[in-house]
This record gives C-alpha cells, structure tokens and sequence, in this order.
C-alpha cells in the first residue's frame, strides 16, 4: 500500500474516530466550539456532526477510485463549514479539549486549513505523465 493510500485511511479513520467521540466521551467539550448564532441546540449540534464525521470519514477510507477526488472535496468542504465553531471557540475563550489559553485557541484555528489539505492530497487523482 502506498503512502497517499495510508494517509487517507488514516485520515477516514480519524473522522470516524471524532465522529464517535462527538457522540461519546467528548460531547461536552465538542459543545465549547459551537457558535451561539446556530440555530439547533448545541448538543444536536454535536451529534449531527458527529453522524457526519462517521460517515465522511468511512466514505473516505472505502470510497471507489474514481470516487476519491470528490470525496476528498466534500470532506474538505466539511473542515472549512466547521471552522467557524473553531473561531467562535477563539472569540469566546471557551476552553475544551485542553484549549484553555488564548494561544492555545489561535493556535488550533491553523489546524483546519491543514485538514483540508490532508483531505485534498490524500485522495487527487494521480497524473499520468
């Protein structure tokens, strides 16, 4: 198995990871980096994003070749829709996740950007030379 192939496994499993996290040991502090402008509740709003983690992240790891590209958007898609819950966690000094400090928080708002990119390398389409 290849390293792209490895990668994007690792990054399917990792999604199904948080996703079961979201609905388990971690909801509470998942809340933290829910905006008070959503309009659900913020523990709906866990657990739907949780579903939708779960299911993005087996989609990644099993997903046809000629599918992976797409799925790879759409999962990048999905980081960049949930960096607002990380920007609101920044502006509200809301701690969770052992992000308790401003530089922690700002910090972390980097990670998104890196996720988007592990979703998009991960599952390209190879070119043919």
């Amino acid at each position: 198995m290849d390293t792209k192939n490895i990668s994007r496994i690792a990054l399917g499993g990792m999604l199904i990871a948080a996703g079961i996290s979201h609905l388990t040991f971690a909801r509470k502090e998942f809340q933290a980096q829910v905006p008070d402008w959503v309009p659900l509740k913020k523990d709906d709003t866990v657990v739907y994003s949780g579903i939708a983690e779960i299911l993005l992240g087996t989609t990644v790891a099993l997903a046809p070749k000629k599918q992976r590209s797409l799925i790879g958007a759409v999962t990048a898609g999905f980081f960049a829709a949930v960096f607002p819950g990380n920007l609101s966690q920044y502006q509200n000094r809301k701690d969770g996740f052992g992000l308790d400090t401003d530089n922690r928080r700002f910090a972390r708002l980097f990670m998104q950007p890196l996720l988007m990119a592990w979703a998009i390398a991960s599952t390209k389409k190879e070119e043919k030379i």
